[in-house]
């Protein structure tokens, strides 16, 4: 069960749906602070001038704003089909319907992050090309530390713990006919750490000379969309033919793998998890509610 998802600009549209399930206790603090997280992130990535900063920073608060209005509900209202299943035996098929569901709900962020943010990339220029090179090579060694150790034996352990940690922030302590059942499972897992880092390495060189087209060839805004909004639709689904194939059987078998595990799960566990997804939609919903946006009070596009 490995999520790996890159993103370049449009990151900003997962950043809030990832603090919802990132283990915070409290979702509501975790989303307030989305648009300095997503700032953060990405100015990490290309290091905005003293220009671009009020531009990017107030591109951020408008998603997040959007965002706030246009896709909580949505996400509560998953939460709660969810939840509502929770306590019953799954099927890999209801599993995948979720997470297909869930993609549908997401698809607009990306739109809207493509659509807010195209002005900042194309203001972008050599130096943050570079800085973005080297940011890219810092993150491949990273993922090369936590996912391709040397070792197989390593390897596996690291699988399995990432793995046991994701499942105990929903169902709580597992036992170790669960745990064999997570070994078990990664053992047979089609996931290639390998391909994956290619793949990766790929897509990058891609969204480089990509947005460095983009700004040498000095494309209107809406030409830099429509080519914005192809490179995100690649990042999530390949436009290799194999890679894809490969992101199809790994979605398969992840549909298998969580509906084989909580399908393992005792009625105390199911409680756990049907009582946490329960807290996140009480969360949402009171996000939904609070026009304050508290991130526009403690956050100056300025600074």
């Amino acid at each position: 069960m490995e999520y790996a998802i890159q993103r370049t600009f449009a990151k900003i549209a997962m950043i809030a749906l990832l603090v919802l399930f990132s283990g915070c206790s409290t979702v509501r603090l975790a989303y307030d602070q989305g648009s300095r997280l997503a700032w953060w992130w990405l100015d990490g990535y290309v290091d905005f001038n003293r220009e671009q900063k009020p531009h990017a920073k107030q591109a951020i608060q408008q998603w997040f704003g959007w965002h706030r209005s246009a896709q909580l509900p949505e996400y509560a209202d998953w939460l709660s089909v969810v939840r509502s299943q929770i306590n019953y035996l799954l099927t890999p098929e209801q599993v995948c319907r979720w997470s297909e569901d869930l993609q549908n709900i997401i698809a607009p962020a990306f739109d809207h992050a493509v659509q807010l943010g195209t002005p900042v990339v194309l203001s972008l220029g050599e130096a943050q090309w570079r800085y973005l090179e080297q940011r890219y090579a810092k993150s491949n060694d990273k993922l090369r530390r936590d996912y391709l150790q040397p070792n197989p034996k390593d390897r596996l352990e690291a699988s399995i713990k990432r793995s046991v940690k994701r499942i105990e922030n929903l169902y709580g302590n597992i036992d170790e006919r669960q745990r064999d059942l997570i070994i078990a499972s990664i053992e047979i897992s089609p996931f290639n750490s390998e391909a994956w880092l290619l793949e990766r390495q790929r897509r990058q060189q891609v969204t480089l000379s990509t947005l460095k087209q983009l700004t040498a060839e000095s494309s209107s805004a809406k030409q830099a969309a429509a080519i914005l909004r192809t490179l995100v639709e690649y990042t999530l689904r390949s436009d290799d033919p194999d890679y894809r194939a490969y992101q199809v059987s790994l979605a398969k078998y992840t549909c298998g793998f969580i509906a084989r595990m909580h399908n393992s799960t005792t009625p105390s566990q199911r409680q756990h998890a049907h009582d946490k997804l329960e807290s996140w939609e009480t969360d949402l919903r009171t996000l939904m509610a609070d026009n304050r946006l508290a991130d526009n009070q403690l956050y100056n596009p300025s600074e």
